[in-house]
């Protein structure tokens, strides 16, 4: 099992019931797949650095999970398929990826 983090960006046109249930359907997606969900991180409305689509914003979530490689692939196409999404980044995480990302959890948790 290896450690996974994707960011994805939605399409800011969606509603706040077509974010909720994307994010639902992908994070079932993976954990029907045998993923482990450690952590998910909704990021919020934010500007984008450059237009993709013609659009200037996007929703902002965040998936870290352990998973066997094999599904990385359909997770993607998936993705690629899927018009609500922009952009994807899937990263698989290091021991210091995995500290770091711990340690950054635990700082969000202390501003909450």
């Amino acid at each position: 099992m290896n450690h996974y983090e994707t960011v994805f960006i939605l399409n800011p046109v969606l509603s706040d019931d077509q974010i909720k249930e994307t994010v639902k359907k992908y994070e079932d997606f993976l954990v029907s797949r045998g993923a482990k969900m450690v952590a998910k991180e909704d990021w919020g409305l934010k500007k984008l650095a450059y237009p993709i689509q013609n659009k200037k914003s996007g929703f902002y979530h965040l998936f870290e999970y352990t998973v066997d490689g094999e599904v990385i692939n359909p997770l993607e196409v998936e993705f690629r398929r899927d018009e609500r999404f922009m952009r994807y980044l899937t990263v698989k995480l290091d021991k210091h990826a995995i500290a770091w990302a711990e340690k950054r959890r635990n700082r969000d948790k202390q501003k909450a």
